[in-house]
């Protein structure tokens, strides 16, 4: 059996690959145009579209000389961590998560860019006006990526894989960014398709074919698995989403509690959730792992503010605040841990939201022992949002002209870089 896909562009873009979509034999003069190389019925109604490389591409839209050049976004400190890489980058192996410092040595010629959330999120929402021209049921997931719903899109195409294909050209043609798409009957199969397309590629599950696609792919594609779940299956001797499939669920919920159930269920292709379209945000946050474990109070400290420096820009950009703050805290031993607050009046600044953050992470550290105040990763995120700007500024002296002062540190960044101006205490930080 021919198993196929077709990447869009140019004469050369149908590769063979081992488990995608069967394609019949049709007469060439009947094929969509553009198209996939098979028809397909409206039994895979879901897309998962996802932007490639979506930072470094918007950086190389906003810099053409970065055309064609390893691009590499994220903190450009020696404790950063790259957020994205071109794919001239991703061919040296760098890839997203990984320590600044290890990038740079495996890529010694790279471009390192701050990350300019502002930019990202107005291509963002250019990208989805144009999600919602093509579905009423959009669901974004993040600033990249989004599902749609094409079931009560009917009218508008005669099928999902013809609409796939015309949402690339639509974002390529208005944005100049290239998308991916997997076409799948519910949305874990249709964002495992959207991974294994890329780059710049339409993949398509059939509801025939679920088993054949999904049973050969490695376990690390289930949703969930990551490493420490990897070394469970490991053990039970499971290596591919097949086995999984294969095996007793009770064996897996033993292993692994209700997770291994639900695993059991995606690993047979099931997935009854809905897309849930316009769905606010619940949280703005950001987290870093670092290099070393972090274990003096300044160093802690000062990855908290700048965190929380980071967390409030994005919030600005979006005209956003909230009311609850929340620290993430993963220590040395991989135990993690959380602490929240809930204030009274909302707030969007780097100093309201690190004078919590930093009062709820004194308070878990402080009656640790030494050997367990070790930190690898720490998060911040604000939370119980409201669509507009914080009204009541929240900050250390309660001076009104900090508000003043961090628009105006927008505007700076917006201009000259996210590392262009910042908070003086950070200066000899990393």
């Amino acid at each position: 059996m021919l198993w196929a896909w077709r990447a869009s562009g140019g004469e050369n873009s149908v590769r063979l690959l081992r488990a995608l979509v069967p394609l019949p034999i049709l007469d060439p003069r009947i094929l969509p145009e553009p198209g996939l190389t098979a028809l397909i019925d409206w039994s895979s109604p879901i897309l998962h579209a996802d932007l490639d490389a979506f930072y470094a591409s918007v950086e190389v839209l906003n810099n053409p000389a970065l055309q064609g050049r390893p691009v590499i976004v994220g903190g450009t400190s020696g404790r950063g961590v790259v957020t994205s890489a071109s794919y001239e980058a991703r061919r040296y192996g760098v890839h997203s998560a990984m320590p600044t410092a290890r990038a740079r040595r495996l890529c010694p010629n790279g471009i390192f860019v701050a990350p300019s959330f502002p930019a990202y999120i107005a291509k963002s929402r250019e990208v989805e006006a144009l999600f919602d021209s093509f579905s009423v049921a959009v669901e974004p997931l993040a600033l990249d990526e989004a599902f749609l719903d094409l079931r009560r899109a009917r009218r508008l195409w005669r099928d999902p894989a013809t609409a796939a294909e015309a949402l690339k050209d639509r974002v390529l043609r208005s944005t100049g960014l290239v998308l991916s798409v997997g076409v799948a009957p519910n949305k874990f199969l249709a964002k495992v398709a959207s991974r294994l397309a890329k780059p710049d590629g339409v993949l398509v599950v059939r509801a025939g074919a679920v088993e054949d696609f999904l049973h050969p792919l490695p376990i690390g594609h289930l949703w969930g698995v990551g490493k420490q779940t990897a070394v469970v299956l490991q053990r039970l001797g499971l290596r591919t989403i097949g086995d999984v499939a294969c095996c007793p669920a009770l064996l897996l919920e033993r292993a692994l509690g209700s997770h291994g159930a639900a695993l059991a269920r995606l690993a047979s292709g099931h997935d009854d959730r809905d897309v849930v379209p316009d769905q606010a945000a619940k949280s703005v946050g950001a987290e870093e792992t670092f290099e070393e474990d972090l274990a003096e109070d300044t160093q802690m400290l000062g990855a908290l503010l700048r965190l929380s420096d980071r967390v409030a820009s994005r919030l600005r950009a979006q005209g956003i605040s909230g009311h609850t703050i929340t620290v993430k805290v993963r220590l040395s031993s991989f135990d993690t841990f959380s602490r929240s607050r809930t204030l009274k009046s909302e707030v969007d600044g780097a100093t309201g939201i690190y004078g919590v953050a930093r009062e709820l992470l004194v308070k878990f550290l402080e009656d640790k022992p030494p050997s367990r105040r070790r930190i690898r990763l720490l998060g911040v995120s604000v939370s119980n949002l409201s669509q507009w700007p914080a009204s009541d500024q929240m900050v250390f002296d309660q001076q009104p002209e900090w508000g003043a002062a961090e628009l105006a540190l927008d505007r700076i960044r917006r201009r000259f870089g996210e590392d262009a101006l910042g908070f003086g205490a950070l200066l000899d930080d990393g």
